[in-house]
């Protein structure tokens, strides 16, 4: 087992760590969390052996072999799938065994090398790689080229097979689904759960968190705290223990405070002041319980957006692609003032490229897309982040888009996406990918958009961060377009999806788990293909076919939004309503309410309460009635 006594570690003047412990037993998976900056991959370098504890014992059993993710990939002439293979360094060395052997005519040495060459199964090597890199996402046509020819995002997959191939005992894996989709990251959740060996993970993927470890190490205060349990676990337990340690908290400060009354009161008393000294004494004594710090460093919203007429964005037969290559074709749809849409495919179906289309970075091959007027786009993608001023700080990159600001106002701003003090004037040159995305983000924000077009926007960003977008996205009046592999924040922000599929973009009637079951069926089918998400499968694909059937499809739509918009609007009400009447009567449980001087501001609760009742009910009447007749015209259709 792995085991950390008392460790303190250094990256820097400052600890990360100080006088931290944790226990990890073999065939555990382990989800590692913290702040960014908090010690996370430090700590990887240290079960790695590139770093050393400045202060107690580490313990990892010699024996174990540990596989983990490359941050750096040379070599880049090796073909994928022997970049792959490498990473079983039993099988590589045997075979370099095998060829010093014959070279030297050795019989005796060749016998050996062919038992380690059926030790580290080397007969299905090239079927295990190939596998790895077809679970990732490379077509079978990938595999020979050569790891140069892939693009950034494409080699970290690599250095993810290669890890995966490793037979290990101990597997460390860094931000595994950064830069994955959706399919590939849950091909991936499914590869870990087979997996018989030590798991030690850092993700900000809560959903993955959720799917693939038993127990999560919290890195807080340059402590190790663990936590049975999934990420969705861990965040209850951590609340329920703060909110005692808060609660733990008051209670001693309000008997510092009566001990300190009372010395202040009767040290200059010569009867009392030996009483004094002695409550003194057992302040000093008292173990101070530090307040509960669950604040996030970041903390933002949108602000209102600008009223736009309905339609925002109007398609109308509208060809996509790239130079002679049609990726998307026959698109007519259109989005409404307060849409939010999640954009759902394989990779590579055209996701992208429908968003840029949106955001006007790419103009159809035919057809036209027509604009509202008073429309303000938002536009995230992770090109942006390169297209940053390396030179300029965040002060500076806000201050071109709102010169007229005063800087103070602008600083204010820009530190509830935490950039404060000296970094919000640094050049950003040096800034993470985390950094860079959380600046794109301010500067998106600013801008006061009623169309949000999201392209993979957590990629880089820590759970907090994400956390923060997904509540912002909560509260956001306008429109909302998202590409993303993370799940939770996907259904915590969206309320319809569509389907990039087969050339075409059509609304896909289903949740997450409908989407799970359509790659399902997708992928074990031969010779038909699945157009639906009950996984009928679909013959007549003739382009005037496809045409009628968005046709009627778009009249099908135009009957339903209103009554889906209705049933939304409700919703939110009902949600108000119904924490505004938690908030009433929770102030009406507190028995201090119920006080002589208290008798105005009951009354004023009570008669609150009871407005809020009355509106509760009306708006639940309504609330069934919409969604009657949202769910009778679903139904007819």
């Amino acid at each position: 087992m792995i085991q950390l006594s008392g460790i303190t570690l250094r990256h820097g003047p400052e600890p990360l760590l100080e006088d931290a412990s944790a226990t990890i037993h073999p065939g555990h998976k382990v989800g590692l969390v913290g702040a960014n900056g908090s010690g996370k991959s430090s700590l990887f370098s240290l079960l790695l052996g590139e770093m050393s504890v400045d202060q107690g014992e580490m313990s990892v059993p010699e024996d174990w072999t540990v596989g983990y993710m490359a941050q750096e990939i040379g070599d880049l002439d090796r073909p994928a799938i022997e970049y792959v293979i490498d990473g079983d360094q039993r099988l590589r060395d045997a075979e370099s065994s095998l060829a010093r052997a014959e070279a030297e005519d050795d019989g005796h040495a060749i016998a050996e090398a062919h038992a380690r060459l059926e030790d580290a199964a080397s007969y299905t090597a090239r079927a295990r790689a190939g596998s790895l890199l077809n679970g990732l996402g490379f077509s079978p046509d990938a595999h020979g080229n050569s790891v140069g020819s892939f693009s950034g995002g494409w080699r970290i997959r690599l250095s993810l097979a290669r890890a995966l191939m490793t037979p290990s005992d101990l597997l460390l894996l860094d931000e595994p689904t950064n830069h994955l989709d959706m399919e590939t990251v849950e091909w991936l959740e499914s590869w870990l759960r087979r997996y018989d060996g030590t798991l030690i993970v850092i993700s900000h993927d809560r959903d993955f968190l959720d799917n693939v470890v038993e127990s999560i190490v919290h890195i807080e205060h340059r402590r190790l705290n663990a936590y049975a349990g999934g990420y969705s676990e861990f965040e209850r337990q951590r609340a329920e223990r703060l909110a005692q340690q808060q609660a733990t908290y008051e209670k001693q400060q309000r008997e510092i405070a009566h001990m300190q009354k009372f010395v202040d009161r009767f040290r200059a008393k010569a009867t009392k002041a030996k009483a004094a000294q002695s409550r003194i004494k057992a302040m000093e004594r008292m173990e101070k319980v530090a307040p509960a710090h669950v604040d996030s460093p970041f903390d933002f919203e949108f602000p209102e957006p600008p009223r736009a007429s309905n339609p925002l964005v109007h398609l109308e037969a509208v060809r996509l692609g790239y130079g002679d290559k049609v990726i998307l074709d026959d698109i007519s749809t259109g989005l409404a003032p307060g849409d939010r849409i999640g954009l759902l495919g394989l990779n590579g179906a055209g996701k992208s490229t429908f968003v840029r289309a949106l955001a006007g970075e790419l103009e159809p091959m035919s057809g036209r897309i027509t604009l509202t007027r008073n429309l303000r786009i938002g536009y995230f993608a992770q090109h942006q982040l390169e297209q940053l001023d390396a030179q300029a700080s965040p002060v500076t990159h806000l201050q071109r888009i709102a010169p007229d600001v005063r800087e103070q106002k602008l600083r204010d701003f820009l530190g509830g996406f935490d950039f404060r003090g000296d970094m919000a004037t640094a050049p950003v040159g040096p800034f993470s990918g985390g950094e860079k995305a959380r600046l794109v983000l301010a500067l998106l924000v600013w801008q006061a958009p009623n169309l949000l077009l999201l392209d993979e926007p957590t990629n880089h960003l820590d759970l907090d961060m994400r956390h923060a977008l997904t509540v912002a996205l909560q509260g956001f009046e306008g429109a909302v377009v998202t590409v993303s592999h993370d799940r939770h924040l996907l259904r915590n922000t969206v309320d319809d999806y569509w389907l990039v599929a087969d050339g075409a973009v059509q609304p896909f009637k289903g949740d997450l788990d409908d989407y799970r079951r359509w790659l399902q069926e997708r992928s074990s089918e031969s010779g038909s293909r699945t157009d639906n998400a009950s996984g009928v499968a679909i013959q007549g694909h003739s382009a005037a076919a496809r045409k009628e059937k968005r046709r009627d499809q778009a009249a099908r739509r135009a009957r339903i939004k209103p009554l889906q918009n209705r049933v939304d609007k409700l919703d939110r009400q009902l949600e108000q309503a119904t924490r505004s009447l938690g908030e009433v009567e929770s102030e009406l449980a507190d028995p201090a309410i119920y006080e002589a001087d208290q008798s105005d501001r009951l009354q004023q609760l009570l008669a609150r309460q009871a407005d809020l009742k009355q509106s509760l009910e009306a708006i639940e009447h309504d609330w069934m009635e919409a969604a009657q007749a949202l769910e009778a015209e679903q139904a007819a259709g």
